[in-house]
C-alpha cells in the first residue's frame, strides 16, 4: 500500500477557517475529499494564523519545524498585506520566497504546488458596512496583488487556482461566518473542488 500523502497548508485565516471548526477548513475538506476518492492522506498540516501577512508566514516558517519534503504545497497568503496597506513590491519579493520554499519541499515538482488566489474582501456585507468610501479600491488592490501571484506562478509553473469567480460577488449569507467577513464550509467546499482534481489527476 503506497504511503499515505502529506499535504502542507500555508496561509492565514482562509486556511485555518477563522470563526469555522478546523475541520471545516478548505485543508481538511480537501483531505477528506482525497479519502473519497479513496487516495491515503494524513490529516493536513497547516501553518497558517488570522491576520498573518506574507513577511509574518515566512517568518514563523524560519522557527517551525517541517518535514523534509510533503506530497503537495498549498498557498494562500496576502489580504493582509494589503489590509494593512503595505509595499506591494515587498509582497512581491515574499511571495517568490514563498513558492520556492513550497517547490523545496516538494523536491522541485511544481504540479504538486498549488497556490490560491486572494479572496476579494471587499464584496462581503462587513466591507460594505465598514469601508464603503474604499470598495473599489480594496477591489483594484486585490486584483492587484493577484495578478502578482499569478505572474510568479506562472514563471515558476506551479499551479494557480483563481477560486475570484466564487468570491468576487456580493455574498449568501450562507457563504459566510457570522462576523459577515470570513467564509463558511459552504465557500471552502467549492475551493476544495477546484483544487482537488489537481491532485486526484497526479494520482
Amino acid at each position: 500500500m503506497p504511503q499515505p500523502y502529506n499535504i502542507l497548508c500555508l496561509g492565514d485565516s482562509y486556511t485555518i477557517a477563522e470563526g469555522l471548526p478546523l475541520y471545516e477548513s478548505f485543508p481538511y475538506q480537501l483531505v477528506q475529499q482525497l479519502r473519497t476518492n479513496n487516495i491515503n492522506c494524513n490529516a493536513p498540516e497547516i501553518v497558517a494564523k488570522t491576520g498573518w501577512t506574507s513577511f509574518e508566514l515566512m517568518e514563523h516558517m524560519a522557527s517551525y519545524t517541517f518535514k523534509p519534503t510533503y506530497d503537495f504545497v498549498t498557498l494562500l497568503i496576502g489580504v493582509n498585506n494589503q489590509y494593512r496597506h503595505l509595499n506591494q513590491s515587498d509582497f512581491e519579493k515574499d511571495y517568490h520566497a514563498l513558492i520556492q520554499k513550497a517547490l523545496a519541499f516538494v523536491n522541485q515538482q511544481p504540479n504538486k504546488v498549488i497556490a490560491i488566489a486572494i479572496p476579494d474582501w471587499g464584496y462581503t456585507p462587513f466591507a460594505t458596512k465598514h469601508f464603503a468610501e474604499n470598495i473599489q479600491a480594496i477591489h483594484t488592490e486585490i486584483s492587484n496583488y493577484n495578478k502578482v501571484c499569478k505572474t510568479i506562478c506562472a514563471g515558476s509553473g506551479v499551479h494557480f487556482v483563481d477560486i475570484t469567480a466564487y468570491t468576487n460577488t456580493h455574498m449568501q449569507e450562507q457563504l459566510l461566518t457570522h462576523d459577515a467577513l470570513h467564509y463558511s464550509a459552504k465557500m471552502y467546499q467549492q475551493w476544495v473542488n477546484a483544487i482537488a482534481p489537481i491532485i486526484l489527476s497526479q494520482s
